[in-house]
């Protein structure tokens, strides 16, 4: 199983998160690329962080929207979202190049994550920034989604990924993040769920029932309370269950 957390989500001075610690504890790092959050100076930095730590590097695509971190959904012209996705793509695999190492795979932020899942469009445009730039770069993103349908048809590797910190609908979407239930912050149950999702390929919805979850990695958050110490208790939780952690590409 693949470990993942979104990384680099400072800007200038503005930290958010322990990147350096939480990349001791992952397998891939969602590295933001400059439009939701981050600068050209995280990413070069993040970049030979994970490089020098055997961390696969992965493009974390997001709206152009700084002040709202990228979770707030926008209206895109198909051709320009693709070319904004493009654009980030390239960024970080420059960044990656100049570290000694590739760009792995490419993983939606946010609100163009959720929006992506649902709506063709916004899809769409994801996929062609893939197909345009680098059609081997896998896409991690969520099963049973609409952009995982449209990526695999178009011939893209598609990665499932689940999320232990957060709260799933009965049809195995995410909870919006401006619900009660959105986050799960105890550490003892986000580490319960991963195992889970690693050994039954299974989560528990809010309302109890049981969602398939075919996933091959496992996301936590940079910016959840407690994330690094969460995360190190997720990783250990697997360990001792058998579940080998390795980068998915």
């Amino acid at each position: 199983m693949d470990l993942n957390a979104d990384l680099g989500e400072g800007f200038g001075v503005w930290q958010l998160g322990d990147d350096d610690a939480l990349l001791d504890v992952i397998t891939s790092a969602n590295v933001a690329c400059g439009f939701h959050a981050g600068d050209p100076a995280t990413m070069r930095r993040l970049c030979l962080a994970a490089a020098q730590r055997g961390v696969a590097v992965g493009a974390q695509v997001g709206y152009r929207d700084l002040a709202g971190f990228g979770r707030r959904r926008i209206e895109y012209d198909v051709a320009e979202l693709r070319d904004d996705v493009t654009y980030q793509i390239g960024a970080l695999a420059g960044f990656c190049r100049v570290a000694g190492t590739t760009l792995r795979y490419v993983k939606p932020h946010g609100a163009l994550y959720n929006t992506a899942a649902v709506d063709e469009t916004q899809a769409a445009a994801v996929v062609a920034a893939l197909l345009d730039f680098d059609r081997t770069l896998p896409l991690l993103c969520l099963p049973g989604s609409v952009l995982a349908e449209l990526a695999a048809g178009g011939g893209l590797r598609v990665v499932p990924e689940g999320f232990a910190d957060r709260g799933y609908q009965p049809t195995g979407n995410l909870v919006p993040r401006s619900a009660p239930d959105a986050l799960v912050t105890a550490a003892d149950e986000v580490a319960r769920r991963a195992v889970r999702m690693a050994t039954e390929q299974t989560v528990l919805a809010v309302d109890g029932s049981v969602v398939p979850v075919p996933v091959e990695s496992i996301c936590l958050h940079g910016d959840t309370p407690g994330a690094v110490a969460l995360a190190a208790q997720v990783r250990a939780a697997l360990t001792s269950t058998g579940v080998p952690l390795a980068p998915f590409a």
